[in-house]
């Protein structure tokens, strides 16, 4: 969950540059590392819990949480991606963490059988809870149209990427938002595509140029596409994201390609 960056949190467009819409079935989540302290979710389920939003009235725990941001599960909002007739690349949970150990793990099937269940549709899924990942990564159906990656912020967390590369997603990615340093020998066998990106926001930390080019050039060595977001400051895009004079929007190859229901039922 949270890639630095706002998004519409339900079934909708998003503004964030790597996806198309968004797909909120959980809501809320705890902070676990310093890639959460200035989470964008956090700041908005406040004033959403404010606008009376019905999936925001949970608050959490004040002490890794807040007004709005308790973790919540939504059975209503599983069968959106059904009404969905446009295939679209879609972000699971920009407010939240699929694999927080609040979430049931019936839950977490119930949303994979609905990605199965969709093929005309890419998911894209997000985690810091790399170690419930890998925990739960065998009792998991994993349809071909589900990208899974996880958040290394930092070079503390290189385990997150170990724990991904042992679990059978058709594309496993990085997010490296925000940076917060850098990321000497990033491990990438087996990544399929790295983001990168700074924070935004009114106490957003700043981003070194140089931490940026070393993942670029290790993605560049291990010929895995690399995307680079943004460069980060008060807004989102405010230094705008191109690196070295050139716009870094690699994709990864999918695996598949987008198929009906009916298509996939033949």
């Amino acid at each position: 969950m949270c890639s630095r960056g706002y998004s519409v949190p339900m079934s909708d467009k998003s503004a964030i540059e790597w996806t198309e819409a968004t797909w909120n079935p959980t809501t809320g989540c705890d902070r676990v590392s310093e890639g959460c302290d200035n989470c964008y979710a956090l700041a908005l389920a406040k004033r959403l819990k404010a606008m009376g939003v019905e999936k925001y009235q949970t608050d959490g725990d004040p002490r890794t949480s807040g007004p709005g941001f308790g973790v919540a599960w939504h059975e209503d909002t599983l069968s959106a991606p059904y009404a969905w007739r446009k295939p679209r690349l879609v972000f699971v949970n920009s407010m939240s963490d699929l694999f927080h150990a609040r979430v049931p793990v019936s839950f977490v099937r119930d949303v994979f059988q609905v990605m199965r269940e969709t093929p005309q549709h890419t998911y894209q899924i997000l985690t810091k809870r790399s170690k419930r990942l890998l925990r739960l990564a065998s009792d998991l159906h994993w349809p071909e149209n589900v990208w899974m990656g996880v958040s290394v912020e930092s070079a503390d967390q290189f385990d997150r990427v170990s724990h991904l590369q042992a679990v059978p997603a058709a594309v496993r990615f990085l997010s490296c938002e925000p940076l917060l340093g850098p990321l000497s020998g990033i491990p990438l066998d087996g990544i399929d595509w790295v983001i990168a990106g700074g924070e935004s926001g009114p106490n957003a930390r700043s981003l070194d140029p140089e931490w940026v080019r070393e993942i670029r050039d290790r993605c560049r060595e291990f010929s895995t596409p690399f995307f680079f977001k943004q460069w980060g400051g008060v807004r989102a895009k405010s230094g705008g994201r191109t690196l070295d004079g050139k716009l870094w929007s690699e994709m990864p190859t999918p695996r598949h390609a987008p198929r009906t229901l009916a298509e996939a039922s033949l």
